[in-house]
């Protein structure tokens, strides 16, 4: 297995992960993506042929420092069950060492065996059930509600304060 560390000016590499992502490579998003300072990608090779990626993102708060959130995790069907993601996963965090990162984390479901037996062979540990909430911004097919829509929520009457 060889790895790649891809970095601004890659896009032609990285077309070649597409179909371990979700969906197609966006341009404008791949560029931006491998010119940003803390965005990582590693590939995962089998010879000449993809087999898997990982995404990091350095993430810096001021009481926690600088953490690397493991963005996604892709491994192509014929490598799964091979120590592709368990390796990549592993590299990124060697990554994060490198990078003076105080840690890692990511977020998964408890119906994604898959993904929890590959974090916990790269030594992970569980935290806590996450409860994942979402905004979407600036999609062609999502409008925004208007103030008007009856979607509007008031939050100067909320009683508990968010901590994180």
């Amino acid at each position: 297995m060889d790895m790649r560390r891809l970095g601004r000016g890659d896009e032609r590499a990285l077309e070649q992960v597409g179909p371990c992502f979700d969906g197609p490579v966006q341009t404008a998003a791949a560029t931006r993506f491998l010119d940003a300072e803390g965005h990582h990608i590693l590939v995962a090779y089998d010879g000449e042929t993809v087999a898997g990626f990982v995404t990091g993102v350095e993430m810096t708060h001021p009481d926690k420092g600088t953490e690397m959130f493991l963005y996604e995790l892709g491994v192509a069907p014929t490598f799964r069950g091979r120590g592709y993601g368990t390796a990549l996963v592993q590299a990124l965090a060697g990554l994060a060492r490198e990078q003076q990162c105080c840690g890692m984390w990511v977020l998964t479901d408890d119906e994604n065996g898959a993904a929890l037996a590959t974090y916990g062979a790269a030594g992970a540990t569980r935290e806590s059930a996450p409860v994942m909430l979402s905004w979407t911004f600036n999609r062609g097919d999502v409008s925004a509600p208007s103030e008007d829509s009856g979607n509007h929520v008031d939050t100067s009457t909320t009683q508990e304060e968010p901590t994180h």
